[in-house]
C-alpha cells in the first residue's frame, strides 16, 4: 500500500464520484481518542483528542485511506525533490551573458529541461491531491453522521486530511523560499519560444507542451501554489454538491481548526504529542483548514458569527517560536479572502500586523 503508483494508476483508479459509492457504516471505532470534556460532543466541537500520530483505519475506512495513502506517499517523495531543488541559475546567467556562444546555451539548455520535468511533476502531483481532498470531503461532509461526529468516528482519514495540509503548507513554505523555480520555468518558457521563431527545433517544448505551460505558469505564479488548489477544491466541492448543506463542509473545516487549537492549548493534552513535530503539524494544519473555511464560508473566517476562535488561533500561533510560525502567518495575512473585510474586527486585524 506504500508503493508509489504511476500517474495512469491513480488516475484510473481515484475518481471522486467513487468515493460516494463506499458505503461507510457507522462504528463505534474509538481509536486512540481522548475526550477532553465530558459534556455533549456535538455542542462543543474540537474537544477531544484527534490522534495525529498513530490514528489506524476502521474497516470501513480502508478504501478510501489506501487510495488517499497512496498519494500521501508520493508526497514525502515531492517534498525530498522540492527540498533539494537547486535550479539552474548560473548556467542561465552564463546563457544570458553569452547569447552567441552555442555550447553555453546548450548547457542551460541541458540543465534547465531536467528542473522543468520535476516542475511538471510537481504541477500534476497537485492535481491528484486535490482529488484526494475531494474525496475525503466527500466522506466527512457525508449527512450521515455530524462533522465532528465524522472526524471522532474516522480518525484515520481526518489524520490524512491533516496530512494534506500539511504537506500543503510545507510545499508552499519551501516554494516561497525559492525563486529559481519561477526562474527555470521562464528561461524554459523563453527558450522553447525562440527556438520555435527560429526553426530551431522541431522538437521544442516538446517536455511540456504549450498548454500544459500555460497552466502550470499560472499555478507557480501563485505564492502559494499548492494551498491555492485546495482552496480552489474545496469551493469546487461545495459548489458540485448541492445535496450537501454547505455547514457540512465549512463544520468540518471549523471542527478540525478548534481541535488543533485546543490540543496545541492545553499542556496536558499537548504533552501527549510522541513528538515535538507534531506542534508543528497541528500548528500547519490548524492554519490550513482557516483558510479553507475562509474560502468557502460566505462570510468567512475572521467574522464575529465565524465558528473559529481566530483570536485564539492567532495568540496560539504567536505564543510560538517565530521563526516557525512566520510563514504560517503570512500565509493567515496573504492568501485568505476576508481579512481586510469591514466585518473583520481591528484587534484581529493588529494581530496579524507585522512587527
Amino acid at each position: 500500500m506504500n508503493q508509489y503508483p504511476g500517474l495512469d494508476q491513480v488516475s484510473s483508479v481515484f475518481h471522486v464520484k467513487g468515493c460516494r459509492t463506499l458505503k461507510l457504516t457507522f462504528e463505534a471505532h474509538m481509536g486512540n481518542l481522548i475526550k477532553v470534556l465530558t459534556r455533549d460532543i456535538d455542542n462543543n466541537g474540537g474537544n477531544f483528542f484527534l490522534d495525529f500520530e498513530n490514528a489506524q483505519p476502521s474497516q470501513s475506512e480502508t478504501d478510501v485511506w489506501e487510495k488517499v495513502n497512496q498519494v500521501l506517499t508520493e508526497a514525502q517523495v515531492i517534498l525530498e525533490d522540492l527540498q533539494s531543488y537547486k535550479g539552474a541559475g548560473e548556467e542561465i546567467r552564463q546563457a544570458i551573458q553569452n547569447p552567441s556562444v552555442e555550447g553555453v546555451q546548450e548547457k542551460a539548455w541541458s540543465a534547465v529541461v531536467p528542473l522543468v520535468i520535476k516542475l511538471k511533476t510537481f504541477y500534476e502531483f497537485s492535481q491528484k491531491l486535490e482529488t484526494s481532498l475531494q474525496c475525503l470531503l466527500d466522506v466527512l461532509t457525508s449527512s450521515s453522521s455530524t462533522p465532528t461526529q465524522h472526524l471522532e468516528q474516522k480518525q484515520a482519514l481526518a489524520r490524512q486530511f491533516a496530512h494534506i495540509l500539511h504537506f500543503t503548507l510545507r510545499f508552499d513554505e519551501l516554494k516561497m523560499t525559492n525563486p529559481a523555480i519561477q526562474n527555470d520555468f521562464s528561461y524554459y518558457r523563453r527558450t522553447i519560444s525562440r527556438m520555435r521563431i527560429n526553426n530551431l527545433s522541431s522538437e521544442a517544448g516538446s517536455e511540456v507542451n504549450n498548454e500544459l505551460a500555460n497552466r502550470m505558469s499560472l499555478f507557480y505564479a501563485s505564492a502559494t501554489p499548492m494551498l491555492k488548489t485546495l482552496s480552489d477544491a474545496t469551493s469546487k466541492f461545495v459548489s458540485d454538491h448541492p445535496e450537501v448543506p454547505i455547514e457540512n463542509t465549512t463544520d468540518c473545516l471549523s471542527t478540525m481548526a478548534s481541535v488543533c487549537k485546543v490540543m496545541l492549548d492545553t499542556p496536558e493534552y499537548r504533552s501527549r504529542f510522541a513528538s515535538e513535530e507534531t506542534v508543528l503539524f497541528c500548528l500547519r494544519v490548524m492554519v490550513g483548514v482557516i483558510i479553507l473555511y475562509d474560502h468557502v464560508h460566505p462570510a468567512g473566517a475572521f467574522v464575529k458569527t465565524s465558528n473559529i476562535d481566530m483570536k485564539g488561533c492567532i495568540r496560539v500561533l504567536k505564543e510560538q517560536p517565530p521563526s516557525s510560525v512566520e510563514g504560517l502567518l503570512n500565509a493567515l495575512r496573504y492568501t485568505t479572502k476576508h481579512l481586510n473585510d469591514e466585518t473583520t474586527s481591528k484587534q484581529i486585524k493588529n494581530m496579524l500586523q507585522q512587527n
